[in-house]
């Protein structure tokens, strides 16, 4: 039997939900087997510049940082559609041109384009569970909440500016925000790798078709940090039909995305996202 593939994600309820109908045993995975590593996403990023796991959740906004080490899978993503991360304030503040912000981390694809639209602003980074109580004690003038902080926020508080907002801005109207999806270690073998791509997209398709079965067990099982309607309300968000497959329209969103970050000077070369992928022509030269 093959060596467990490391398949590394975040604690979030999208990416638990997305994973754990293979981790529950739902899904055929063709004599692999999975081991489970959940940290939060700017540390899935960080050891994704280090090559560190077999597969890997990571911002979609730092691929092409590790797109010569790693392909990108087609599922298991994360859009926004016409909501995404919040910068938020202390209601009736004023923010400065060289406001201190608090971002959930470097290499995330909100931090990408707030540091695009505001390049003035002082960033410091911190875990995204902080943020909130940052801007309340004033540690921080505004903060990027992300995640299930998105839909329950203190009172005090108010949106200065939706990061969907700046990607309409910088992007045009009619794209879906890329935020998040998956990446695998080019160094597998190509069969291999397609399977684990196969095992992924079934597994994401599974835990839509069983959503309220595989929600209350999540919750039975304190997998998940929100339950009931929070949770069904973020799920349809970030982890429904359209996370199943990249879609013609979520690969158009990504190479804007990468062409956005070319055009600012954060990586050398172009990305068409096409080219990243793997390639699945293999299957059918295989079968013949």
């Amino acid at each position: 039997m093959p060596n467990p593939i490391q398949l590394a994600h975040s604690p979030d309820a999208d990416d638990i939900f997305m994973y754990y109908a293979i981790k529950f045993g739902w899904v055929d995975t063709k004599g692999l087997t999975f081991d489970n590593i959940g940290l939060d996403i700017e540390t899935l990023n960080v050891e994704a510049l280090k090559g560190t796991y077999d597969v890997s959740a990571i911002s979609f906004g730092m691929y092409p940082l590790i797109k010569e080490e790693y392909a990108l899978l087609r599922t298991a993503v994360s859009f926004g559609e016409g909501y995404g991360p919040k910068l938020i304030k202390r209601k009736g503040e004023r923010l400065k041109r060289r406001f201190k912000v608090a971002l959930s981390g470097k290499y995330t694809t909100n931090a990408m384009l707030f540091r695009i639209y505001y390049p003035d602003a002082r960033p410091v980074y911190m875990d995204f569970l902080e943020i909130e109580q940052a801007v309340i004690d004033g540690t921080v003038d505004a903060g990027v909440l992300i995640h299930e902080s998105i839909l329950d926020f203190d009172e005090s508080l108010e949106v200065e500016k939706e990061i969907w907002d700046i990607w309409v801005e910088l992007a045009g109207e009619g794209l879906p925000l890329p935020l998040g999806g998956m990446a695998l270690r080019r160094s597998l073998p190509l069969n291999r790798a397609i399977d684990i791509e196969n095992i992924l997209i079934e597994g994401v398709k599974v835990a839509n078709d069983r959503k309220e079965e595989l929600c209350a067990k999540l919750e039975e099982e304190n997998l998940v940090r929100i339950s009931d309607a929070m949770l069904k309300k973020y799920l349809d968000m970030y982890a429904s039909d359209e996370s199943v497959k990249l879609s013609p329209l979520q690969l158009k969103a990504l190479d804007k995305l990468y062409d956005i970050g070319f055009k600012h000077g954060l990586w050398e070369c172009p990305v068409k996202t096409e080219e990243y992928l793997i390639p699945r022509e293999y299957v059918a030269l295989r079968a013949r």
